[in-house]
């Protein structure tokens, strides 16, 4: 038989009151006491061990071991040769996911964007004779405008101050803002699987009001002119308030729209096909003329060398801040931890959604989920 005892203290007489359950005769002053020494024994255990991580991070200048927590320190990117030997460098710079300027933040730490690793490798390139051709590895469905803008601003002003040329491989997602950067490149391979296209910009505006209404939430605005607050995810828009924002979508697809009929001379009926904003596979984007070839990585870097004027065997290289074994071209790390430090908590934050904020994208949002 069992009975009940208060979790601060038992009677000895049995008498029942809820809690865990125990031996009926309940939890005498010896065993409380027992009890207890176990619990001061857990909160010694746990405190020692913090005590010995601490003295393993103290150690690690000393043995080698490196361990931290949050953000490692600053390292400077270094040049690493992937394949060749002769003189002459083709320049490999991975875009993956979701373009962004703003840095992406996991629970310990803060990595940079990749606006910021795209811009300083090509800063680091220009101060190099030897780079003579860059290969952008794009595996991204878009992202923001301003971030996508900004790329192939970047790109291009690097083409003109240095006088390199520029291959856009497009691996397993190259949609809109993706493909936006890939206009910059003197030629595009895509992968035979590439999924690209999806020329156009998207409007994301959440509306709560309905479920505001459902439980009785009201928000009231004081505003000093009609549309202060167009957007506002409190209520629904107005006919003038949706056809302003369809009038900054429209304007906005048509520069992305432009941008492609200056780089790929596209034809007006392709044009038109291409402004429905769909996506295609690589075949059909090659037959479109979006892209200039369909291949492999290799037959890309051999387009680079060519357009370069580089012998097939110069070398291709990377810029990264971590040494790797076994290192080639289908690694897109760019923000690994430096130095190789090995965190002890890593804990960052799912990127199988992308940080959208209410605004204007050139995204193809389903690509998202495989970034």
């Amino acid at each position: 038989m069992t009975g009940h005892f208060c979790l601060d203290r038992a009677h000895p007489d049995g008498k029942q009151c809820v809690g865990t359950r125990v031996p009926k005769k309940g939890l005498y002053p010896d065993q409380a006491t027992e009890r207890q020494g176990v619990g001061h024994m857990s909160v010694r255990l746990f405190l020692s061990g913090l005590l010995l991580a601490g003295v393993m991070v103290l150690a690690g200048s000393c043995t080698g071991l490196k361990i931290h927590l949050g953000t490692p320190p600053e390292e400077r990117l270094r040049e690493f040769t992937l394949e060749g030997t002769q003189k002459g460098k083709v320049l490999v710079i991975p875009i993956t996911g979701f373009l962004s300027d703003t840095p992406k933040k996991g629970l310990m730490d803060q990595r940079p964007s990749e606006v910021q690793e795209v811009v300083a490798r090509l800063r680091l390139a220009e101060k190099d004779e030897e780079v003579k051709a860059v290969l952008l590895e794009i595996n991204s469905p878009g992202g923001s405008i301003t971030a996508s803008d900004i790329l192939y601003h970047e790109i291009m002003d690097f083409k003109e101050k240095t006088g390199a040329r520029i291959v856009a491989a497009l691996m397993d997602v190259a949609a809109s803002g993706g493909y936006y950067i890939a206009l910059a490149a003197d030629r595009i391979v895509a992968h035979p699987t590439t999924i690209t296209g999806s020329v156009g910009v998207i409007l994301m505006q959440p509306k709560i009001a309905g479920l505001m209404d459902k439980l009785g939430v009201n928000v009231e605005v004081n505003k000093s002119g009609s549309e202060k607050d167009i957007g506002s995810p409190f209520r629904p828009s107005t006919a003038e308030e949706q056809k302003i924002m369809q009038g900054l979508t429209d304007d906005l697809g048509g520069r992305f729209l432009g941008l492609v009929a200056r780089h790929r001379k596209l034809g007006p009926a392709d044009l038109a096909n291409v402004a429905s904003a769909r996506i295609y596979l690589a075949p059909e984007a090659l037959r479109l003329k979006l892209v200039d070839a369909v291949g492999y990585l290799k037959d890309a870097i051999r387009d680079a060398r060519t357009l370069a004027g580089l012998p097939e065997d110069a070398r291709v290289v990377v810029y990264r801040r971590t040494r790797y074994a076994n290192d080639n071209v289908y690694n897109t790390s760019l923000a690994a931890s430096a130095g190789g430090l090995l965190p002890l908590v890593e804990m960052n934050l799912p990127e199988i959604l992308p940080p959208l904020t209410p605004g204007f994208y050139y995204l193809w949002l389903p690509g998202t989920a495989g970034n």
